[in-house]
């Protein structure tokens, strides 16, 4: 008894003749155009509904990824006109990141379904895939961390190019944040390269506004309400100014006598400016009020040194006459 062989053809199974002669035989060629008939008429049109779906798929990614960047845009303007700029640069990195990942998902379940219609077994494929995708885990899982923190300190907006910030404890001014790395340079013209998976702490020093803050140490004879009316005369004249008055944001606050130290009594105060101004209008601040202070006569004490001269345990005195006229 002769057993039967099997042809098949895109998932379908023709009769396979039993010699090469066969080949030719009219009945064949029926069989086969009518299997090949059937699986045009069956597969193909939803092969070409599949593709169409995936077509409308990507325009629908495409077209909501757009309207989410000008919502967040607008959102962002509203909320920080002054730094648009670098606002919509970050915001577009976000948005490439997630429209590159939705086309990805698209067109790998695509091509599952796509190989399923073929009659093609997929369970190997995923098996594989999983396979390998555990391997590239393992091997590069400080790179998966570097860009998964990366991405959430773009989507936060935790810092942006141009802050000045704190990381890991050193300091510097953000140069460029990329998924991977956070470039950081500090005030020598040192560049830190910070890998994002690794930032453990993470200050920003500018962002939105700024302040810098002021201890005061006066002598114990002074008037302390004297010494916050001449401070907060400094401040008020300050803000008013053309020059500096435009980065200063609020008038200055005097909040009292902080502390009483060893040789002085502390008294603190705080400027609110523009990012990255407060060190300018802190600066000048002291300056101003060291000149009101001299015109004041207020004292603002300093370490003292006694010199002993000799074998006897006796200060040293020094008299100074006056000139004679």
């Amino acid at each position: 008894m002769k057993g039967k062989c099997y042809l098949h053809y895109y998932g379908q199974t023709l009769n396979k003749p039993e010699n090469m002669n066969q080949y030719f035989t009219q009945n064949f060629w029926i069989d086969f155009l009518h299997k090949a008939g059937e699986w045009v008429l069956t597969v193909v049109p939803s092969i070409v509904l599949l593709i169409v779906v995936l077509i409308i798929s990507l325009k629908i990614v495409k077209m909501l990824i757009h309207k989410m960047h000008r919502i967040v845009v607008q959102r962002a303007g509203k909320h920080d006109p002054d730094n648009i700029a670098e606002t919509e640069k970050r915001i577009n990195t976000l948005m490439g990141i997630l429209h590159g990942l939705g086309k990805i998902i698209l067109w790998s379940v695509f091509l599952m379904i796509l190989l399923k219609k073929l009659g093609i077994d997929i369970g190997p494929i995923l098996a594989g895939a999983g396979i390998l995708g555990l391997a590239v885990g393992f091997g590069a899982q400080e790179l998966v961390r570097d860009f998964i923190s990366g991405f959430f300190i773009l989507l936060e907006n935790q810092i942006r190019a141009g802050d000045v910030a704190i990381i890991n404890g050193t300091g510097g001014l953000v140069e460029k944040i990329e998924l991977r790395t956070t470039s950081l340079r500090d005030f020598s013209g040192t560049v830190h390269v910070f890998q994002n998976g690794k930032i453990n702490s993470l200050s920003n020093m500018t962002k939105e506004w700024s302040a810098i803050v002021f201890d005061m140490g006066v002598a114990y004879k002074e008037d302390v309400d004297h010494v916050m009316k001449v401070m907060k005369e400094v401040g008020d004249e300050m803000k008013s100014s053309e020059e500096y008055g435009p980065n200063i944001l609020e008038p200055i606050e005097i909040f009292g006598v902080d502390q009483f130290a060893d040789s002085a009594v502390v008294i603190k105060a705080r400027l609110k400016t523009k990012p990255i101004q407060q060190w300018t209008i802190g600066r000048e601040y002291r300056r101003r009020l060291k000149i009101a202070f001299d015109r004041e006569g207020i004292e603002i004490p300093f370490p003292h040194t006694t010199l002993y001269w000799g074998e006897e345990i006796k200060p040293l005195q020094v008299n100074m006459n006056k000139p004679e006229k």
